[in-house]
């Protein structure tokens, strides 16, 4: 089942999906070898050299992370590499699944010990196909396919290192999260989660952050993005992920337009921007100020509401309020 919210737009696997991925991946994988790579989508594969077939009959030696991507490893240096973008997602089915369907574009077929094991089956749900599988050989070519990005959570890495990368362009610290060459695996939804943990506000300067700010959000993304690991991999347990959303219930903000904040119990609030909307607590985040909706207050010309107590008036009042339309749905395809 794939989540879409209002405006049209899938939610993209971000670092805990991706992470709870691999581990299933390494799990239900060990010990195997791939068959065969089925194509059901030529426009899938983005690499010529090496040839798919090169990979067939290799070993698998693991899987791991490299920003949004996932890497299959294979004997003789040959990887997989897979960008699921928007609205790529995996299931693992019976050997030699049927790869019917129209939102079906691949196959990896693996056997263990010379024994069918399973499918790999990749899909893609909507018209416009965005994913992406290369076929690399050597550290140098699958390093081509690393955004750059901090791995928060390398035990390694250190509040310095994440000041380095946040204050490395001055960007909104929404925008700085989000860029895969500044942070790794970092999308829209736990941006969101990251900013309303660390009560700030997602239009803050990263050149204006102070040491004290950019602590606070060191350790709120380094604990929201291990909490959610740690939630989806309860979630799947011995299985294999099968409701990879940004939308999720459990979420403080994100996704949860006009909900109560868990926190203190006013509205959620959005802002919407281009085919996308993110979403904060004003109480929170921003001491009560309303964030502009760029499209809505240039329709309103100046009478945007700054305050939830003002919105809250003009509601009583029976006025049209910033957002007023419907709230996001989710519908599956």
């Amino acid at each position: 089942m794939l989540c879409i919210d209002v405006r049209g737009v899938a939610p993209v696997p971000e670092l805990p999906d991706i992470h709870v991925y691999v581990e299933s991946l390494e799990r239900v994988l060990r010990g195997s070898a791939l068959v065969r790579v089925r194509l059901v989508s030529a426009f899938l594969l983005r690499s010529v050299d090496p040839p798919l077939d090169a990979l067939h009959g290799r070993a698998f030696r693991g899987a791991h992370r490299l920003g949004k991507r996932i890497v299959l490893r294979f004997d003789g240096d040959l990887h997989l590499v897979l960008h699921l973008m928007i609205a790529g997602r995996l299931q693992w089915k019976k050997p030699d699944a049927s790869l019917g369907g129209r939102i079906v574009l691949a196959g990896f077929d693996f056997e263990r010990d010379g024994v069918p094991l399973g499918t790999l089956v990749l899909t893609e749900a909507g018209s416009t196909k965005r994913a992406r599988l290369h076929a690399v050989r050597g550290a140098a070519a699958l390093a081509e396919h690393d955004p750059g990005g901090l791995e928060v959570l390398d035990p390694d890495v250190e509040v310095a290192d994440f000041a380095a990368s946040l204050r490395a362009e001055n960007h909104t610290l929404k925008r700085a999260l989000t860029d895969p060459s500044l942070f790794s695996g970092i999308g829209n939804a736990y941006s969101d989660e990251i900013l309303h943990r660390a009560r700030l506000s997602p239009f803050i300067r990263t050149a204006a952050a102070s040491d004290a700010v950019v602590a606070r959000l060191f350790e709120a993304t380094r604990a929201v993005l291990a909490e959610w690991i740690e939630r989806l991999r309860a979630e799947v347990g011995d299985g294999f992920p099968s409701k990879v959303t940004a939308f999720r219930p459990e979420m403080a903000v994100h996704g949860r337009y006009r909900e109560p904040c868990p926190v203190c119990g006013d509205p959620v609030q959005r802002v919407a921007f281009a085919k996308r909307e993110f979403n904060y607590c004003a109480t929170c985040q921003t001491g009560g100020k309303l964030l502009a909706d760029r499209a809505l207050s240039n329709l309103m010309r100046g009478d945007w509401p700054r305050t939830l107590e003002e919105l809250e008036l003009r509601r009583r009042r029976g006025r049209e309020g910033p957002g007023s339309g419907t709230s996001r749905s989710d519908t599956s395809q």
